[in-house]
C-alpha cells in the first residue's frame, strides 16, 4: 500500500536512512513480495547489505528467519514494524543508546487510557493503575546475544510472545521502557492509511 505514492515500506525504511552504524538490513514479508521489497530496501539503502527473507506463520517465526540471516559482527539488533512510517530518528537513537547501556531496550508510551484485564467472558478482573501501563512500540532494541537467546530459549520451552521484548523478558532479562511519541502509531486500519496521507502531506 501506498502514502503519498511511495510503498508504506519506502517510508519506513527512510527512518534510519541516516543511522550511523547500521550495517546491514533484513526485511522478513510474505514470498509475494519479497522481491519488490528487496528494490525498495536496495534504492534506500544502496551501500549497505541488504536481504529479503519469507516470513513464518506468526510474527515470532518471521523475525526468527531474519535473525537467523543477520551477519556475526553485528553487536546490536532493531527489530521495527514496516508499519511504523513515523518513528522519529531521534526516538532511534535515544532506543539504541540506551539498549548499549541495558541490552534490552524498546520505545514505548504511556496508556492514555484506564485499562481493564478481563476474562475470556470479557469479565473484568482488574484495573491496573494507569500510572504503570505503558504501550510497546518498536523499534525495540536488543543485544543481539541476548535476543539470540532469547529465540533459542522461547523455542525450547514452546512460549509465544506478542514483541520480542516479552521473549527477552521470558528469559529473565530485564528490558528498559523509552518514552516514544504518539506520531508513532501502527498503521492497521484504513483509517490509519488517512492519517498517515495527512501527516505526510499535509492535505484535508
Amino acid at each position: 500500500m501506498k502514502i503519498a505514492g511511495d510503498p508504506v515500506l519506502k517510508h519506513t525504511l527512510l527512518c534510519f536512512q541516516n543511522l550511523p552504524d547500521l550495517k546491514q538490513v533484513v526485511i522478513s514479508t510474505a514470498a509475494e513480495y519479497t522481491s519488490e521489497a528487496l528494490k525498495i530496501a536496495k534504492r534506500v539503502f544502496p551501500n549497505l547489505a541488504v536481504s529479503c527473507v519469507t516470513g513464518g506463520s506468526k510474527r515470532q517465526d518471521s523475525i526468527q528467519k531474519a535473525l537467523s540471516s543477520i551477519e556475526s559482527s553485528v553487536e546490536y539488533v532493531i527489530v521495527h514494524d514496516a508499519v511504523r512510517p513515523f518513528v522519529e530518528h531521534l526516538s532511534i537513537e535515544k532506543c539504541l543508546e540506551t539498549a548499549k547501556i541495558s541490552g534490552a531496550a524498546i520505545l514505548s508510551i504511556p496508556a492514555r487510557d484506564t485499562i481493564k484485564v478481563a476474562d475470556k467472558k470479557r469479565i473484568v478482573q482488574s484495573t491496573p493503575d494507569r500510572r504503570t501501563v505503558w504501550q510497546a512500540q518498536t523499534p525495540q532494541i536488543f543485544k543481539k546475544e541476548i535476543l539470540d537467546r532469547a529465540y533459542a530459549y522461547a523455542k525450547s520451552t514452546g512460549y509465544i510472545g506478542t514483541d520480542d521484548a516479552s521473549l527477552v523478558e521470558h528469559l529473565g532479562e530485564n528490558v528498559t521502557l523509552v518514552e516514544g511519541s504518539y506520531k508513532n502509531f501502527k498503521i492497521t486500519y484504513p483509517a490509519d492509511m488517512k492519517y498517515a496521507e495527512l501527516l505526510i502531506t499535509g492535505e484535508n
